[in-house]
């Protein structure tokens, strides 16, 4: 099943999406929000499974993204995680800080602004390019209410809805405020959700061991920038993201965990872009820490005003399964 919010006051308001994203219909005699539906979701999925199904014999209006809002356009809890433990090793080699070992079998995480998601087509508004400005392409997964102190066994049973993220990052605020030992803040801005969040089922084979194993393609001024597979190198699976979030505190309905940047290895070495036979990177920075470990310093350009950015994954037909983030980056205006 295919889920989405069309934009409409603060919640949106939801509707089932057909499978092949072309087409949708109101989920109001089930849930008139995402956020209504996951409060109440094993009442709320019979009715909306039988609204997709009765979508998928025909019927139903044209599937605009521009008309899109986040799937849960604000949300309760939205905490980041870094599972895939090569980009964070990559990273800190280049400030030329080693890797505690206890980062391989202790998840970091981060709690981002939940208040206020960008829409995924809508632009990303900055004030300054010389915050360093970045995309980091992710998956993140949506729960019911989880308890305190699940096992990871168990907190993936509580997965109901899967989508991608733009994760948007300031790097050059990053160093001042980690500096200060107390975490991110002004360095994340608002994150973009894909238009369309679906079930596990809907994944088929592809959703294992609480990973999704498919390539995230991102593309950056529409060249082809990364094609990692997600559910390669990722060190820690999201049932053990859940846990790691509820170790001291229950999670509410609509909790949005994420898998932090998609990197892969190659051959037990950093990887390598697209044009030279690698799977390239889901983030400018990755990028970048490769040039300085190779060349001393970086040569990739973080964004500026007028980058595009584009997200997605396909099915093994080439079929959009989120639909798109596909976002440029535009000076704020007061």
């Amino acid at each position: 099943m295919k889920l989405a919010s069309l934009k409409h006051g603060r919640d949106g308001r939801l509707v089932v999406v057909s499978r092949d994203v072309a087409r949708c219909t109101s989920a109001a005699r089930a849930a008139e929000t995402m956020q209504a539906a996951l409060d109440d979701w094993a009442n709320v999925r019979p009715a909306l499974e039988a609204i997709a199904t009765e979508l998928e014999t025909g019927g139903g209006d044209p599937f605009d993204q521009n008309n899109c809002a986040s799937p849960l356009p604000r949300a309760y809890q939205w905490a980041d995680g870094s599972a895939y433990v090569n980009h964070v090793e990559l990273v800190r080699k280049a400030r030329g800080a080693e890797l505690p070992e206890s980062f391989w079998v202790d998840p970091l995480m981060y709690q981002g602004g939940s208040d206020s998601f960008i829409a995924p087509h809508d632009d990303i508004p900055l004030a300054d390019e010389a915050w360093g400005i970045d995309f980091e392409a992710e998956v993140t997964v949506v729960t019911d209410d989880v308890p305190m102190g699940v096992s990871a066994t168990d907190a993936a049973k509580h997965i109901h809805l899967i989508m991608l993220v733009n994760d948007v990052s300031l790097r050059g605020l990053i160093p001042g405020e980690l500096a200060k030992g107390f975490g991110f803040f002004q360095s994340k801005p608002s994150s973009a959700f894909s238009p369309v969040a679906v079930t596990p089922d809907e994944l088929g084979d592809h959703w294992r061991d609480a990973k999704l194993h498919l390539p995230l393609l991102s593309f950056l001024n529409d060249q082809a920038f990364g094609k990692p597979e997600a559910g390669v190198d990722m060190t820690f699976n999201f049932g053990q993201l859940i846990a790691h979030a509820a170790k001291s505190r229950p999670l509410g309905a609509g909790a949005i965990i994420g898998s932090g940047t998609v990197s892969n290895l190659l051959d037990g070495s950093p990887g390598k872009p697209i044009n030279d036979g690698g799977v390239g990177y889901s983030c400018i920075a990755e990028i970048r820490t490769i040039e300085t470990i190779n060349n001393g310093k970086p040569s990739t350009p973080f964004m500026k005003f007028g980058d595009r950015v584009r997200i997605e994954m396909n099915d093994e037909n080439g079929a959009s399964i989120f639909g798109t983030i596909d976002q440029v980056v535009t000076k704020y205006k007061k």
